[in-house]
């Protein structure tokens, strides 16, 4: 297995890249594969870069457009999370202030996820570094370049979800 050069999770592996031809790649095989591999950089960038799909950033920032608050089973549903699972990460952000969750009077089953002064100022704080990454993210492309690369992935994406019926 490749090591990284240093501890940073963005570092590329100290080896060859796995998006390098292989002996016997056709020249289309080739090309797939660099495809994929810098798709897979971009995904991996984000990841580190914005907090995960359903982390804290994208929680409390979720939580901060609804007007601070929304039921454990809206969050749930939207990250599609299971509730185990979402319960784990949301006690995390709890146990750092973030959050306050409280049951529904009206019924009892229900959580209600509320931010706390602290999570709508860390939110908020998120909110402009999301902005500051969407303004720079693409500045290397002219605007009809990403206009042609969000039809492109457009194409992508609805292909590839026909692939998973």
């Amino acid at each position: 297995m490749c090591d990284s050069a240093d501890s940073d999770p963005t570092a590329r592996p100290a080896c060859a890249a796995p998006d390098a031809p292989q002996p016997n790649d056709t020249p289309e095989e080739a090309r797939a594969r660099r495809l994929l591999w810098n798709l897979g950089y971009c995904g991996h960038y984000l990841h580190f870069h914005s907090g995960g799909r359903s982390g804290r950033a994208a929680i409390i920032c979720l939580l901060a457009k609804n007007d601070g608050q929304m039921s454990q089973q809206e969050l749930g549903a939207f990250f599609d999370l299971k509730p185990g699972s979402l319960s784990e990460i949301l006690a995390k952000i709890e146990n750092a202030g973030l959050i306050e969750r409280t049951r529904n009077p009206e019924d009892r089953r229900q959580l209600s996820i509320r931010l706390t002064q602290r999570g709508t100022e860390e939110a908020a704080l998120e909110q402009e570094r999301r902005l500051r990454f969407r303004q720079r993210a693409f500045s290397c492309l002219t605007a009809e370049e990403q206009e042609q690369l969000v039809v492109m992935l457009d194409t992508i994406r609805s292909h590839w979800e026909g692939l998973n019926d």
